[in-house]
């Protein structure tokens, strides 16, 4: 990140900025990478850290493996594929229930708005992230600046299903005034189905989180509203902003 000032968190974490002398048009893996490796920043020696899933993910953990393994002491992962790059990397991944509560988790998101209510799934580790960010102090979301919006919605809602309930739940998804779509020839991790629900505006995303949640059938939904991120780094062609709610 040469050429580039950082300007590091205050106790509030709300001043972090990563300032260039001119504006760059970066691409959008680039900015992922800025706010990855933004993340670091979090990272405190020894601390066994919650890691999620995803192509910004990727980026933290190559990051991690590069500057930070000799610090962590182990991860807890929520995805196969994120168990299989930790461990490429030398990193050992622990089961949650042999660690407990963990300090930081960092994942990425597919939408977030200015209160930090987030869309996830888009790999389809919703369920898994939605442990691990109940398990974490902290949840510092990691992405680039094209997925804070001002409402929650135009990425595809993804809801983790039973097999069994996949017709009952989608009809009952489009009652809300989705349109439904199957996750056709995609297993999560835990042996379930996706069901993907395009055209919502969520304008009370801890109301339809909590709604959606209680339909018999459905494992978990990706709204991310009863247990929002605590900071999102954003990267842009500017380096790293940060937002709080």
């Amino acid at each position: 990140m040469g050429g580039q000032e950082i300007i590091p968190f205050g106790s509030s974490f709300t001043t972090y900025v990563t300032t260039t002398n001119e504006t760059k048009n970066m691409t959008s893996d680039e900015k992922k990478k800025l706010a990855a490796e933004a993340a670091l920043e979090f990272v405190t020696p020894g601390c066994i850290i919650g890691v999620g899933t995803g192509s910004t993910v990727n980026y933290f953990i190559n990051a991690l493996a590069e500057k930070k393994k000799s610090h962590v002491e182990a991860a807890v992962s929520s995805s196969k594929a994120s168990t299989v790059l930790l461990e490429k990397h030398g990193i050992q991944v622990l089961d949650l229930n042999s660690v407990g509560n963990l300090s930081i988790y960092v994942d990425g998101a597919d939408e977030s708005n200015k209160y930090l209510q987030l869309i996830k799934g888009g790999g389809g580790a919703l369920t898994r992230e939605k442990i691990i960010a109940a398990a974490s102090e902290k949840f510092v979301c990691i992405a680039d600046q094209s997925k804070l919006v001002g409402v929650l919605g135009e990425f595809p809602l993804p809801v983790e299903v039973i097999p069994m309930a996949r017709s009952l739940i989608a009809r009952k998804l489009t009652i809300l005034g989705g349109k439904v779509t199957w996750r056709e020839n995609f297993v999560t991790d835990n042996g379930n189905l996706i069901l993907d629900v395009h055209n919502l505006k969520i304008m009370e995303p801890l109301k339809m989180e909590t709604q959606i949640n209680q339909w018999a059938g459905v494992v978990s939904v990706g709204i991310f509203a009863d247990r929002p991120a605590d900071i999102l780094l954003l990267g842009g062609d500017n380096g790293v902003n940060s937002v709080t709610a």
